[in-house]
């Protein structure tokens, strides 16, 4: 036979289930407005990063769009409390420098910064520095812009094989002839971008020894040390290198405040 339970075991029963279930709904309100407000303190932060990025590369007389600016790591908000992010990520494009009354100019120059310190003041009021324990930094410099330098109008400076390639009309002894060749790459001592041409050949130029001489010695006088513009975020180039896009420039510092560019 049968046990009838009492209708009042039941209820209590479901008032718990009921309780249960609004408390999980509670639970993943509170998530969700916690996932709300990490989003919008990243976007607090990357704003005002940006625009103390934008405003440093000003002072410096150069010129680009507006950073984009990536903090990365979630929760962001642990993070804050820490004062220590693990990284940031800034974009500039279309970066416009001076050099000796020319302009160099980079398609992109992506920074990349490490092990990032800042207080919670100083996201707060803007004031202070976020420092960065590590800064690398990519770039690529036209072709264009790097030829300007030259001081030779007419030269044109490309990639070929890896190795940066120049072509263009010269002037020997009255006579107009077309030279190419490559030219090794690398960074010298003061940061500047040493390019030397050894290996220059010129069509219709006679195989005469004062000939050979001359091209010699315009192989020469373009073999220079072309100066970079400042980087911001104190970035010290490592190295160069010709891609089919223009030059590529890798470059690096430590302990860098990366909210004061210059």
């Amino acid at each position: 036979m049968a046990q009838d339970y009492p209708v009042d075991e039941a209820r209590p029963r479901r008032r718990g289930r009921k309780l249960l279930i609004g408390l999980f709904v509670l639970l993943l309100l509170l998530a969700g407005l916690l996932v709300v407000a990490d989003r919008v303190a990243v976007g607090v932060a990357e704003r005002m990063i940006g625009d103390r990025v934008q405003q440093e590369v000003t002072k410096q007389g150069a010129q680009s769009t507006k950073p984009d600016v990536e903090v990365a790591g979630v929760p962001f908000l642990t993070q804050v409390l820490d004062g220590r992010y693990q990284r940031i990520s800034i974009k500039l494009r279309d970066v416009q420098a001076p050099v000796q009354g020319d302009t160099v100019r980079l398609s992109v120059l992506n920074v990349d910064a490490r092990n990032v310190r800042a207080s919670v003041d100083t996201l707060r009021s803007g004031q202070g520095d976020v420092v960065a324990d590590t800064v690398d930094g990519t770039g690529t410099i036209s072709y264009e812009s790097l030829a300007a330098l030259l001081k030779r109008p007419g030269l044109t400076l490309g990639e070929q094989n890896g190795k940066l390639a120049i072509t263009g009309p010269i002037d020997i002894f009255g006579q107009k002839v077309t030279i190419s060749g490559t030219a090794e790459v690398t960074v010298a001592d003061n940061g500047a971008v040493a390019l030397r041409f050894n290996d220059l050949d010129a069509a219709g130029l006679p195989n005469l020894p004062i000939a050979r001489t001359a091209l010699s010695n315009f192989a020469k006088s373009i073999s220079i040390d072309v100066p970079l513009p400042d980087l911001p975020f104190q970035l010290a180039v490592r190295e160069v290198r010709p891609l089919p896009e223009g030059l590529a420039v890798t470059a690096d510092a430590k302990n860098v405040p990366i909210n004061s560019a210059s």
